[in-house]
């Protein structure tokens, strides 16, 4: 079908759910209430390593409204424990704020007095707090059955890097830092549980929610049929609500006193509960004098705090994408997932990329500088082009890397801006193997009255997804967005999809939907066939009708042709799997670049950014205005990240976990000038050949404001967040002055 004959998939549509959402109709975790529930809260160490002694809860329990409390002898029965962790601390305690008890009352304020009132006894052991802290010869182990403290280890290998180096005219060894970053999402984590003999039913804000399904069949011991968790919206999620995170905490909690449970987290409470991984790298390149990179190698070291969480897949990811999109004949790299004694790391809006990519990315401004090269010119030299491969075993590249960052060379005016001595620009670039697993099913609903149902598990957490399907049914059934409805994902009802993140839903969803709505267009069309006494293909589908020739047929007539009333129903479904990629990884080759100007106060070292372009390669920008929503979201994102947003942690204690002390961007730290640039080469595996985005934006931002800074003044800057006091340092240590 020719973009020309497209009607929906194309169009910055409104958005399906925005009128509930302005509204306050849009209904959120938080908001739910179920017959005989009960408040939970969550009693936390605050010890970040102790064996726990003993634990009375009698005093919490005999006061009026409480229901009982939670503890550790209270899941003896069960294997407690998921994505490494258990659902609540067993005989020790690994980080300050792992839960300890859950005090379950009739009303908040009691269930806070019950919890402060449970007395535990701990007995405190040496902590490992940081990265240095847990690799030193002599770290206590965060996990005693283990002889060390690295819980992930991914490599990458080709040629000979040795080789490499010694082919290279020019060798540059840097150490980067990249801090622990929350996602801050508007909504905490939240979920109502209520457990019962023949089955549990939850409603959580949970991303995925058939892998969180299954976790909790298996810990509780149901078949997976026995588990209906049901999602409405999220108030964002980033990764952050990727996989179990406090479910099993609390379907055990109204095991414990058999009614229902709500548990919803505090911004605090959410910090400790899963974060970005902060890293240290050290990075080495080598270079020809031309600009030919021919070697680079890696260490990278990932704070994945006290459980694994998914840190050996961001450690996987984090080795892959420190090479860059270029082309290396040499490489060696390898990253480790670190056990340290602070709330855990996971899933963050491109996992492991922002922090090898900003040390990635600044070493090739860095290298730039020194060979005198501008810095566009020497990433053009090297780039990948596509089928060629970027890490041995992955798939070839997809994507036209030169013609992207061509696009944004002309459009941020580069030359121009660069070609001045001592400007305050620069430009980076990144690339990713996004798309998760290929694992998806979808149905659509024709119903007797013409409308449409999409029936899939895609969590919608504000990203746009519900509009996006709407469009693929819309554009294939030639419906209006109004006849078509989607509600939330209901393990019970909807039918499996991995998960949502890592950019898959608008592919591998939208191939799933798609698939689907061509299901019910074939049923239709043979409708039609039959009335008509024509060939399917010689009738087309037009605003919920079928047409032939003159004749019109509603779907609704056509539903009641085939049924003989105004009854039944044409179901179609799609599938997606494996196949399409050939078993080979990744399903996204997902592309983000970005060009930045600042304004600098030299005397205070305060940086802001003043305007940023973002170039993203979308394959077929299904919604345009919410793709530029998606990567202006995650540019200011980037921002924040590069600089101000830390989480510092100060003797084993998290000590700005509020709003008041952990600074995110608001709207004045918006760029004034604020442009998005789509690429739509209509080549990705997705519908119409989109591809995926909504990660990409993020990469560029703090390499890019690094290079202007270093363009500017001669300060290279290898940590971040780029504080005003850590500028101001750099500076005075670089002299001021732009280094030739």
């Amino acid at each position: 079908m020719a973009d020309r004959q497209l009607k929906y998939v194309g169009a910055s549509t409104r958005r399906v759910d925005g009128l509930d959402k302005v509204t306050g109709r849009a209904k959120y975790t938080g908001d739910l209430e179920v017959p005989g529930m009960l408040y939970g809260c969550v009693l936390r160490s605050h010890h970040p390593h102790a064996r726990i002694e003993g634990i009375d809860t009698a005093a919490a329990e005999q006061l009026p409204g409480v229901a009982g409390v939670l503890t550790a002898r209270d899941v003896a029965d069960l294997d407690p424990h998921y994505g490494g962790r258990p659902l609540i601390a067993l005989e020790r305690v690994r980080y300050a704020g792992e839960p300890v008890a859950v005090a379950a009352a009739e009303d908040p304020l009691t269930a806070e007095q019950a919890a402060a009132a449970v007395e535990v006894t701990y007995r405190e052991l040496p902590s490992a707090v940081g990265l240095d802290a847990a690799l030193a010869p002599d770290a206590p182990l965060v996990h005693e059955d283990r002889s060390d403290n690295i819980c992930g280890h991914e490599q990458v290998r080709r040629g000979d890097a040795a080789e490499g180096f010694a082919q290279s005219d020019c060798v540059f060894e840097h150490r980067f830092t990249f801090p622990m970053i929350y996602h801050y999402s508007m909504e905490p984590h939240g979920v109502i549980a209520d457990y019962r003999q023949d089955g549990i039913t939850l409603w959580s804000s949970a991303q995925h929610p058939f892998l969180v399904q299954a976790d909790l069949a298996r810990i509780f011991g149901f078949p997976a049929g026995k588990v209906s968790l049901n999602v409405p919206y999220l108030g964002g999620g980033f990764g952050g609500k990727s996989y179990a995170k406090i479910e099993p905490l609390v379907v055990a909690a109204s095991r414990k006193v058999g009614r229902p449970v709500r548990v919803c987290l505090s911004a605090p409470e959410a910090m400790v509960t899963v974060r970005r991984h902060s890293a240290g790298i050290r990075l080495k390149t080598g270079v020809k004098r031309d600009g030919t990179i021919m070697a680079r190698e890696a260490e990278i070291y990932l704070d994945t705090g006290a459980y694994m969480d998914n840190g050996p897949q961001v450690a996987a990811r984090a080795a892959t994408r420190i090479l860059g999109p270029y082309r290396i004949p040499h490489i060696h790299t390898d990253a480790y997932a670190v056990y340290t004694h602070t709330g855990g790391a996971g899933s963050f809006r491109s996992i492991g990329g922002p922090q090898s990519i900003f040390a990635g990315e600044s070493q090739i401004n860095m290298i730039a500088a020194n060979l005198g090269m501008d810095p566009a010119e020497l990433r053009l030299k090297n780039l990948l082009k596509r089928g060629e491969v970027m890490r041995p075993g992955l798939r070839p590249l997809d994507v036209n890397l030169a013609g992207t960052l061509k696009r944004l060379v002309t459009a941020s005016r580069w030359k121009k801006r660069a070609g001045k001595a001592g400007a305050p620009v620069g430009l980076a670039c990144g690339m990713t193997n996004a798309g998760g697993q290929p694992i998806t099913v979808a149905m659509v609903r024709l119903q007797a009255d013409g409308a449409a149902t999409i029936m899939a598990g895609s969590t919608e957490m504000g990203q746009g997804v519900r509009t996006v399907l709407s469009q693929f049914v819309g554009e294939e059934l030639q419906l209006p967005l109004e006849r078509i409805r989607m509600s939330g994902a209901d393990t019970a009802i909807t039918p499996y999809d991995r998960s949502t993140g890592s950019s898959r839903s608008t592919t591998l969803m939208g191939r799933a939907v798609q698939a689907a709505a061509r299901d019910v267009k074939r049923q239709l069309l043979k409708i039609g066939a039959g009335v008509y006494g024509v060939r399917p293909n010689q009738i087309r589908l037009m605003d919920g009708a079928l047409v032939c020739g003159e004749a019109r047929m509603s779907f609704a007539e056509a539903l009641q042709k085939r049924f003989g009333a105004a009854a039944g129903e044409l179901i179609g479904t799609g599938t997606v799997g494996p196949e399409i990629i050939g078993d080979v990884l990744p399903v996204v080759w997902e592309v983000g670049m970005g060009a930045v100007e600042l304004d600098l106060d030299r005397e205070t070292g305060a940086v802001s950014v003043a305007d940023y372009l973002s170039v993203a390669d979308v394959g077929k920008a299904i919604n345009p205005i919410q793709c530029e929503g998606q990567e202006e979201g995650a540019a200011m994102m980037g921002i924040g990240h590069a600089l101000f947003e830390e989480m510092v942690y100060e003797g084993g204690q998290l000590i700005n976990s509020t709003l008041v002390d952990y600074r995110i961007p608001s709207f004045s730290d918006m760029p004034r000038g604020f442009h998005t640039v789509l690429v739509e080469n209509g080549d990705g595996l997705g519908p119409y050949g989109s591809r995926g985005m909504g990660e990409g934006g993020i990469f560029s931002v703090a390499p890019a404001i690094a290079g202007a800074l270093a363009h500017a003044t001669g300060a290279e800057i290898c940590d971040l967040p780029l504080t005003p006091e850590r500028v101001w340092r750099s500076l005075r240590e670089a002299g001021g002055e732009r280094r030739g």
